[in-house]
């Protein structure tokens, strides 16, 4: 059964799209604890958006390591039912619909 998190990350990218600000990010992981959809709203309004069939571009990609029991992410959980309205509501500069 996947598991939904969701965390505000407070720092910018570090990269040519650091403009783009703080992000809060999306994830969607299987029973492995592997990410299968990930979503990154950033404060500028851009969106990225990563699947298993649209893992990686120019701008990033999905992750790729599982999360462990130590992780920080374990402390962000988030429902199926908000995941699933901030997926259908993005409009992902990566690619055209999610």
């Amino acid at each position: 059964m996947p598991r939904f998190f969701k965390r505000a990350w407070e720092e910018p990218r570090g990269d040519q799209y650091d403009a783009w600000g703080t992000c809060v990010y999306y994830l969607q992981v299987d029973e492995q604890s592997y990410p299968e959809r990930q979503l990154e709203v950033y404060s500028s309004g851009d969106v990225l958006a990563y699947d298993r069939e649209h893992w990686s571009d120019e701008y990033g990609g999905l992750g790729d390591q599982p999360l462990d029991e130590d992780d920080e992410w374990l402390a962000c959980t988030s429902t199926a039912e908000e995941f699933e309205a901030a997926w259908a509501s993005a409009k992902p500069r990566n690619r055209r619909t999610p």
